[in-house]
C-alpha cells in the first residue's frame, strides 16, 4: 500500500510524502521515506484564513470523535470541572469530581460548603486553595445574582469568581452549544507553529482566530487542536515525522520536533493512535 498522497495539499515549500523505491510502507514493515520540505508561513490574513480553513478540515479527519475530555452532565458541573482543571489535568479531574459533584449538587450546595471538606476533596488537582475560594465564590454569586443557575452568556460568565474568557467558552460551548474558541495552553502552542497567529495573548489569539473559521467550528477547532497537542504535536517532543498536518506545519521539525518516523510514531498517544499512524501510512506497533 503506497504512502498517503498529500499532493492534493502541496503549494511551494509545503512537506511531500512520497514512497521511495519499492517494498516499502505497512504491507513490507519497512517504513516508507519522506522527502520534506517545510511549509512556508502564512503572511497576510487572507493566507492565514486559508492556512486555518484547510488545517480545520484535516483535524476534522484526525480527531472526528474530538470532545471536552472533562466529564460532567450539567453546566455547573462544567464549570466547577474546569476551574479544577487549571494546572491540573483532565484526568487528575475526572477521579475528583464523581465524589464532588455526589456532594455538592448545587450552587447553593457550593456557597455553604465547609471549605476544609471542599479543600480535601480537591486536593489533588493542585492549588485547592485558590480553587476553593473560586468554588465557594462561585456558589455564593449564582445563588445572589442568577437564582442558582450558571447563565449562558460570555458577558455573564466573565463576572463570575473563577472564570475567565477561557473556562466561559468551555462552559458554553460544551453546555450550551453556544461557540467559542478556548485558547489554553494546547491551541497557543499549536496555532502558534501553524502560523496562524503572532500574538501571545490569549484574547488576541481568539480574536484572530474567529476571523478565520465560520462561527460554527470554533469549539470543534478547539477540541480538535487540544486534542492533536495532547496526542501528537507535544510541547518539547512534537511527533513531526508522524503527522498528518506535517504537509500544512511551517513548524514541522523545528522547536524539538522528532522527523524520522518510526521514532515519531513512538511519541503518538491516545485512542486514535492506530488511525493517525494510518493517515501517514504507518504501522501502531
Amino acid at each position: 500500500m503506497p504512502a498517503l498522497d498529500v499532493r492534493p495539499l502541496w503549494q511551494p515549500g509545503f512537506v511531500v510524502n512520497s514512497v521511495v523505491g519499492a517494498g516499502v510502507g505497512p504491507a513490507s514493515g519497512v517504513p516508507a521515506k519522506r522527502a520534506v520540505r517545510r511549509a512556508k508561513a502564512p503572511t497576510t490574513p487572507l493566507a492565514r484564513t486559508r492556512r486555518a480553513r484547510q488545517l480545520a478540515g484535516r483535524l476534522e479527519l484526525g480527531y472526528p470523535d474530538a470532545r471536552c475530555e472533562l466529564d460532567f452532565t450539567t453546566p455547573l458541573e462544567l464549570a466547577v470541572a474546569t476551574i479544577l482543571s487549571a494546572q491540573s489535568t483532565d484526568a487528575r479531574v475526572n477521579m475528583v469530581t464523581p465524589a464532588l459533584f455526589a456532594r455538592y449538587r448545587t450552587a447553593a450546595d457550593y456557597a455553604s460548603a465547609s471549605r476544609a471538606e471542599l479543600e480535601e476533596m480537591i486536593k489533588s488537582t493542585g492549588f485547592f486553595r485558590n480553587k476553593t475560594s473560586s468554588l465557594i465564590g462561585l456558589g455564593q454569586a449564582l445563588v445572589e445574582r442568577f437564582d442558582g443557575e450558571l447563565p449562558a452568556t460570555l458577558a455573564e460568565l466573565v463576572t463570575l469568581p473563577g472564570f475567565g474568557r477561557k473556562t466561559a467558552n468551555v462552559v458554553l460551548g460544551h453546555a450550551f452549544g453556544i461557540p467559542g474558541i478556548t485558547v489554553d495552553t494546547h491551541v497557543t502552542r499549536l496555532v502558534t507553529r501553524w502560523g496562524l497567529t503572532a500574538h501571545t495573548d490569549p484574547v488576541k489569539i481568539e480574536a484572530e482566530l474567529n476571523t478565520q473559521l465560520p462561527r460554527a467550528q470554533w469549539t470543534l477547532f478547539s477540541d480538535r487542536t487540544i486534542f492533536h497537542g495532547r496526542r501528537m504535536c507535544h510541547a518539547k517532543k512534537p511527533a513531526c515525522g508522524a503527522c498528518f498536518l506535517a504537509p500544512l506545519c511551517p513548524a514541522y521539525g523545528s522547536g524539538g520536533g522528532v522527523v524520522e518516523p518510526e521514532a515519531a510514531a513512538a511519541l503518538v498517544v491516545g485512542a486514535e493512535r492506530a488511525h493517525l499512524l494510518a493517515m501517514v501510512d504507518l504501522v501502531d506497533r
